[in-house]
């Protein structure tokens, strides 16, 4: 029996799966499409995470889709809204019925004599295995694994008498009312859990090896809601996004050229924030610049509040063994703890671990280069949505899916029916994708493809000069190379025009 088969296969219904639904139909409405996940839910990141306080750590302005104004006050959104959110825009959009759960894709097939991808996925309620052939596959997969977290190996992780958790595996019969909790970590997990645990533990120890840039916005934002009394939603909601946007790349930069300015106007909030006397220098002052790792958002001053009343503390110091009754530090002290949360990161995985292969040849990330952050060298008919390190997830995918619908409707207008990126420059070097040394990105990063020196394969981080590149640029570059294959018949270039697929 045939395999079925859609022009373009999604994978993965998270928020960028969703995202790319909705733009696949408004922008190219005959393209008959399907969306694979391997979950039982909509939702993705924010519906696998589960952990106390789960929240966005960048505004929902611009973590928001850009067709659908995010619709709450908050700006700063806790991730039951935020699952919320994604649900209903995709019933709003009539996405739900093209989405087939229980589907893990586990590997890719290009065969150029076909000119199609053949997608098998495995059956996560079921184990049966099953294929699908599409035209063009668009990764939604995000950048890290579903089934496990990283956790460094405790030593005496055995003798502890109390529970040890994963955020990434939080599960509703975890108890901590009145407990002394450790949460192992100072990254944006970590400076979410304490505030939010500490509302009922007995007691609250964030335990960091080194700190991180914390900084706090209100949750709700002030222009937003001047605004909101004056004007509708349609028009408040780009307002609000752009003033997000350049304010978040404002700090960016500032940090980048004037680091030693940023570290000044951190420090003196942390000042105006924390109790009188309080050892900012141990506990606030990274070994890093800000912004060579992502910032840690506290909505609202949490984490400060959570310090100054007592029922949080930070501890800086190292880990010499987990015991019986808490964790021994190498220096000697000894945290009691009753549950023991290690917030010690993401293990990265690119392309959701997905197995690509072009005509029978594998396809090795590292040796691939990322073209516009989107697609990669050599490999036909191929696109992924990764967010920016320095912005929200939600604008460069946005503009991965845009761009790609331009793609798409281009070889159509067209008669193509494969696009390449092909690098011909030799003077491109190959650089690592990501420009962080954050230890979850370092642990993982020769996983995956590279970016090059220069444009069209240099990731810039930058959402305007984005905009400029994928919205308004010419589609042939040069770098995309368009084909019509024998199926289409073997026309000469100047009958392509008139000569179009049916």
């Amino acid at each position: 029996m045939a395999a079925e088969h859609v022009d373009v296969l999604i994978i993965g219904a998270g928020l960028s799966g969703i995202g790319a639904a909705c733009h696949l139909q408004a922008e190219c409405p005959g393209k008959s499409y399907a969306i694979l996940e391997s979950r039982h839910a909509i939702g993705g990141t924010w519906d696998l995470f589960r952990y106390p306080g789960i929240r966005s750590d960048s505004d929902m302005y611009t973590l928001g889709y850009k067709f659908r104004p995010w619709p709450n006050a908050q700006a700063i959104a806790d991730g039951p809204s935020i699952r919320e959110y994604v649900l209903d825009t995709a019933a709003e959009h009539g996405v739900e019925p093209h989405i087939r759960f229980h589907h893990r894709v586990v590997r890719a097939r290009w065969s150029s004599e076909d000119v199609r991808w053949t997608v098998e996925a495995e059956r996560t309620d079921t184990g049966e295995t099953v294929e699908i052939t599409c035209d063009f596959v668009l990764s939604c997969t995000g950048y890290y694994r579903y089934d496990e977290g990283f956790t460094p190996e405790f030593e005496g992780a055995e003798d502890f008498t109390g529970r040890i958790v994963h955020p990434q595996f939080w599960s509703e019969d975890i108890d901590y009312e009145d407990q002394r909790v450790v949460v192992i970590g100072s990254g944006a997990t970590a400076v979410t859990l304490v505030p939010a645990m500490a509302q009922r533990a007995a007691h609250v120890t964030m335990l960091q090896r080194s700190p991180s840039y914390v900084v706090s916005l209100p949750g709700e934002d002030p222009l937003a809601n001047g605004l909101r009394r004056f004007l509708p939603q349609r028009i408040v909601y780009p307002i609000v996004r752009w003033k997000n946007v350049f304010l978040t790349m404002a700090s960016f930069q500032l940090s980048r050229r004037r680091p030693k300015v940023m570290k000044a106007l951190i420090r003196k909030a942390l000042e105006r924030r924390l109790p009188a006397g309080y050892d900012i220098d141990t506990h606030f002052k990274p070994r890093y610049n800000p912004w060579d790792q992502r910032l840690c958002l506290v909505p609202d001053d949490d984490l400060f509040e959570a310090i100054s009343s007592g029922k949080a503390a930070i501890v800086t110091d190292r880990v010499e063994r987990f015991t019986e009754r808490g964790i021994r530090l190498e220096s000697g002290e000894e945290l009691g703890a009753d549950l023991i949360v290690t917030a010690t990161g993401l293990n990265l995985l690119p392309l959701g671990g997905i197995s690509f292969s072009v005509d029978g040849e594998e396809v090795r990330f590292p040796e691939k280069l990322s073209y516009k952050g989107m697609m990669l060298s050599d490999v036909p008919n191929l696109s992924f949505a990764v967010g920016y390190t320095n912005a929200s997830w939600t604008l460069k995918c946005e503009l991965t899916f845009e761009y790609t619908c331009r793609v798409l409707n281009h070889m159509d207008e067209n008669g193509y029916d494969v696009c390449i990126p092909h690098n011909r420059d030799p003077s491109i070097k190959p650089e690592p994708i990501i420009d962080f040394n954050s230890g979850y990105v370092l642990r993982a990063i020769d996983t995956f493809p590279r970016q090059g020196s220069r444009e069209p394969w240099r990731l810039y981080q930058n959402y305007p000069r984005d905009i400029v590149s994928l919205r308004y640029r010419p589609i042939e570059d040069g770098a995309l190379e368009f084909r019509r294959s024998a199926r289409l018949g073997d026309l000469p270039v100047d009958e392509r025009e008139v000569q179009l697929p049916a």
